[in-house]
């Protein structure tokens, strides 16, 4: 446990310092805000960072290394140093009169950092669901020096996929100089702890600046709203426990993932989908794009919130929200539309309100946003000119959801919905701050109609056909809606009107004991807390195949670059690729259906299924070969998963083509000639 401490704290020390430096950027962008935007230092230095990092990387300017990194880091501080000096920030003045709020804040995420490191230490595991593809992004990324990364399951091909989250592990991962088996785990913490902190400065913040409309002060309530938003988002569930217990007047047998996969059938067909939300994210710690992307997001919305609040926009203000949408292409290609359409709806507001509905209003508002999209796609260019779209034909579904269902998922924000209306008709003017809320409810409904009338088509065409779209989407209705939820309780709590509070107040505990039950179950189950193993993740490695493992870890160590080994053909979800994917080394072929989603074609992930086979089994030692050498193979591994696959395997020939390099047990690396 003490090496894990000297982990979470070196890790927490080094973003701590980058925060520092980028204060004088973050303190002009949020002065008004009752907590100067302090968190949002921390986010703006490492995307800033990472983004440089990677365009110079993608433009085969400067490689990805430490010191590139290192000499981006200095460039960056000497900006925020000029920045400083010119517009006369005084750092001093503004810790004298803001340490409470900045010592509060940094606890908050240290605290969360420590806590939820602490909790994956129970079961700190890289391995399960879709573990290996994630890490297996990272270990590429390290071992690359300029993008994108080679692809480790398509050996020649380089990653087609949204990789800048894992880029931003990777540069974290070299600049502390803590292995990657122990910082992916340290990065689920590091996204709780940025998503927990920057909900609840959201919250406050919406909070502080409502009362100032009102000419209202209560700091308390303001904390008291900015945690409350902060449990909700990050911890918070759907009613789906209560639906457990009315059902089965108990909660024995009550299965977490169920509350993420609850519309699986109607009228007898399946109609498989997801609708997760973070709590369960950060629980089965898989590193994904919209996970990775949270506080970004989170981010993005404080600089809309921003935005509303200014008394006039100035067409500066279009370079941040370009260089925050290309990087969400480039994380989770999904939220570039949600959140432009977000801004779009504020900066509308925003235009209606100095000229009403008018043509100006329209051109004022198109001529902003517009140009916003333009640089989103020129700031993620190299990217985009190397991805091909994964899902790109809209069609309409086949499937709808029955309505009571949705309510399970949607019940509170329902309630709270309506409760949020019943408080607008009270004779008080809308406030900015009631128009960011309504907008944010808006786009949150309507992000969950979306699915029930069309879908993005990929592979999964049939029962599965509109679970990505429905995720991606609902994903972000369950974030807009806990932080907006958290405001409305707000002006519920500000209502003259005493009975219709209190009923709405008492009306929403059965609501909110389902939605806080939710991480009970979750947590306990997944991580049980009776065995501290340590943030070190490949502990299933040494248990179940430990020759395997002994294996891995020497290419880790020794093996330089990005030389081909092949290494066992196998499904989605299984053990299988479990060489690349730790070691970051690319292979032949590995997870194939992945492969099949992300080429959009089985064609090629079916030939090399075969030819790996062939290499494996087949005795013309002329063929292997030549099928070693058009896929320029350098190691050929031999494990326990390779003896179970092929059956035949002819494991004398790699002796006659190469030499053994490494063995432990019955686990062979050879080294081709």
């Amino acid at each position: 446990m003490i090496s894990d401490l000297f982990s979470i704290l070196s890790w927490w020390s080094l973003i701590f310092i980058l925060g520092l430096f980028f204060l004088p950027l973050t303190l002009l962008l949020f002065r008004n805000f009752f907590d100067k935007g302090y968190l949002f230092s921390k986010l703006m230095a490492i995307l800033l960072i990472s983004y440089t990092n990677w365009l110079l990387g993608s433009l085969k300017i400067l490689p990805f290394n430490q010191l590139t990194i290192l000499g981006i880091i200095i460039i960056w501080i000497v900006l925020n140093l000029i920045l400083k000096k010119k517009k006369r920030i005084n750092l001093k003045s503004f810790f004298r009169e803001n340490w409470k709020i900045f010592l509060f804040e940094e606890l908050l995420f240290l605290f969360c950092l420590l806590g939820w490191s602490l909790v994956r230490a129970f079961q700190p595991n890289i391995h399960g669901l879709e573990k290996f593809m994630d890490y297996g992004f990272v270990n590429s990324i390290l071992r690359s020096s300029f993008f994108p990364p080679q692809d480790m399951w398509l050996a020649g091909e380089t990653v087609n996929y949204y990789y800048f989250g894992h880029l931003i592990t990777a540069l974290l991962t070299k600049i502390s100089g803590i292995n990657s088996t122990i910082t992916y785990n340290l990065m689920i913490s590091t996204i709780f702890a940025f998503s927990f902190v920057g909900t609840f400065s959201l919250g406050a913040n919406m909070s502080y600046f409502f009362l100032k409309e009102k000419r209202l002060k209560n700091l308390k309530l303001v904390f008291f709203i900015g945690l409350f938003a902060a449990f909700l988002l990050n911890l918070g569930g759907n009613l789906h426990p209560l639906y457990w217990l009315l059902k089965n007047n108990s909660f024995l047998g009550y299965w977490y993932p169920d509350a993420t996969r609850f519309i699986v059938e109607k009228f007898g067909a399946i109609d498989n989908t997801i609708h997760e939300f973070p709590i369960y994210s950060f629980v089965v710690a898989d590193l994904h794009g919209h996970l990775l992307n949270l506080p970004f997001v989170l981010l993005f919305m404080a600089m809309v919130m921003r935005l509303l609040l200014l008394k006039n926009i100035k067409l500066i203000e279009i370079l941040p929200f370009g260089l925050l949408l290309g990087m969400m292409y480039i994380t989770n290609s999904w939220d570039l539309p949600i959140y432009l359409l977000l801004l779009t709806l504020i900066v509308f507001y925003k235009n209606y309100q100095q000229f009403k509905i008018k043509l100006k209003t329209f051109f004022k508002t198109f001529t902003f946003t517009f140009p916003c999209l333009i640089l989103a796609i020129i700031f993620s260019l190299p990217f985009h000119l190397k991805f091909t779209p994964i899902a790109s034909k809209i069609a309409p579904v086949d499937f709808n959801s029955p309505p009571w269902m949705l309510l399970v998922l949607w019940g509170l924000p329902l309630f709270i919905t309506l409760s949020f209306l019943i408080t607008l008709k009270s004779k008080s003017k809308i406030t900015k701050i009631d128009a960011l809320a309504i907008a944010l409810v808006a786009l949150s409904w309507f992000l969950i109609i979306v699915p029930e009338v069309v879908y993005v088509k990929d592979i999964y065409i049939h029962s599965y056909q509109r679970a990505n779209t429905m995720f991606k989407l609902t994903y972000q209705s369950f974030v807009m809606f806990s932080l907006v939820i958290a405001f409305i309780f707000l002006r519920i709590f500000l209502l003259k009107r005493k009975k219709i509070k209190i009923l709405i107040l008492c009306l929403s505990l059965p609501f909110l004991f389902s939605v806080f039950s939710y991480p009970f179950f979750a947590i306990r189950s997944y991580y049980g807390f009776q065995n501290y193993q340590g943030l070190f993740g490949l502990n299933h490695l040494e248990t179940f195949y430990p020759n395997d493992y002994q294996a891995i870890l020497w290419l880790r160590e020794n093996i330089k670059g990005q030389p081909v080994i092949i290494e066992a053909v196998g499904e989605s979800y299984t053990d299988f690729a479990r060489v690349s994917a730790n070691t970051g080394l690319p292979t032949i072929l590995g997870w194939r259906v992945h492969e099949w989603l992300w080429r959009g074609s089985f064609d090629e992930a079916g030939l090399r299924t075969e030819e790996v086979k062939e290499i494996y089994e087949d005795e013309d030692l002329e063929k292997t070969k030549e099928l070693l050498e058009k896929y320029k193979v350098d190691f050929v591994f031999i494990g326990d998963l390779e003896k179970e696959e092929y059956p035949n395997l002819d494991e004398e020939k790699f002796n006659e083509l190469g030499k053994l390099l490494f063995s432990s047990g019955e686990t062979k690396i050879y080294q081709l000639d």
